[in-house]
């Protein structure tokens, strides 16, 4: 079984300017999680992943999914 959790934590951050070291500095942890968190390396623990989506003001499963998001630009699914 596939235990990965998919996420658009690095798109969010790109798009709002927000360093990795901003973002670990804000959520206390250290920036080289945020790094991991991004690539998949790590899943994140449910309080982590709210405080996340608290952080960037949006839905847990806007910024997480157990399957993976299309690519930005692909049109959705009917």
């Amino acid at each position: 079984m596939n235990e990965t959790v998919h996420n658009r934590i690095a798109m969010l951050r790109a798009e709002r300017r927000i360093s990795r070291r901003q973002l670990a500095d804000a959520l206390g942890v250290h920036y080289q999680t945020v790094g991991y968190l991004e690539r998949g390396e790590y899943s994140p623990s449910l309080f982590l992943a709210l405080r996340i989506a608290e952080y960037f003001g949006v839905p847990v499963e806007v910024l997480f999914s157990t399957t993976p998001f299309p690519p930005l630009g692909a049109p959705a699914a009917d």
